[in-house]
């Protein structure tokens, strides 16, 4: 039996990501020696369709069994389609979820638990001055954004804030605390900044040959 857990990090001490599509990682893990293989989600950055991209991922990957935080209905009709068994609402350790899973303590759930938004970054955007935007703001419900973004220029930087007021409030209202939140917003910026170091060794790879 394979179980794909959606993690913050590669081995099974990382934190559970409560973000199935847009975790940073998979962990498929077999939990009868609790071997495991890491993998990095591509599907995470992208800006649409990450869920249902990620399910077919672990479905090619043979997975039986998903643990995570939060599925969109995407990725709950995509799994299910495969048949693979969702269980969400976990925290903690990748390790300590699959010890729950072999105690039965876990329920299968066929349900999504958010909207199709969730976990997409709030209120990111650039100033209208040429400079870019230093400030994401947070949707304060009736989709509103404040914190419009200072211009690195030294202006303000004005933007609708429509789109973006409106993925944070639908997070919001997906049961994400205001911790959860700031936690979710610190591991995306940990997996920006993998990637960038990432292309910045590749761009000098080609430099130097």
């Amino acid at each position: 039996m394979k179980i794909a857990v959606s993690t913050v990090g590669k081995d099974l001490n990382s934190r559970l990501d409560p973000r199935f599509g847009r975790c940073p990682y998979f962990l498929v893990v077999n939990p009868d020696d609790m071997s495991f293989e890491a993998f990095s989600n591509e599907s995470s950055i992208l800006g649409g369709g990450a869920g249902i991209q990620s399910a077919q991922f672990l479905n090619s990957k043979g997975v039986d069994a998903v643990i995570t935080g939060n599925c969109g209905p995407n990725a709950v009709q995509t799994l299910s389609a495969a048949g693979v068994e969702l269980y969400t609402g976990q925290s903690g350790t990748a390790r300590e979820a699959i010890m729950r899973f072999k105690m039965g303590k876990l329920e299968p759930t066929g349900r999504a638990n958010v909207d199709t938004h969730f976990g997409m970054t709030p209120g990111s955007g650039f100033g209208s001055g040429g400079g870019r935007g230093m400030g994401g703001g947070r949707g304060m419900g009736g989709g509103r954004s404040i914190g419009g973004g200072m211009i690195a220029g030294g202006g303000v930087g004005q933007r609708a804030g429509k789109n973006e007021a409106g993925n944070a409030e639908d997070s919001l209202n997906g049961g994400s605390s205001g911790n959860q939140e700031l936690e979710n917003l610190k591991r995306q910026a940990d997996t920006l900044n993998r990637k960038m170091k990432d292309i910045i060794a590749r761009i000098k790879e080609f430099e130097n040959k």
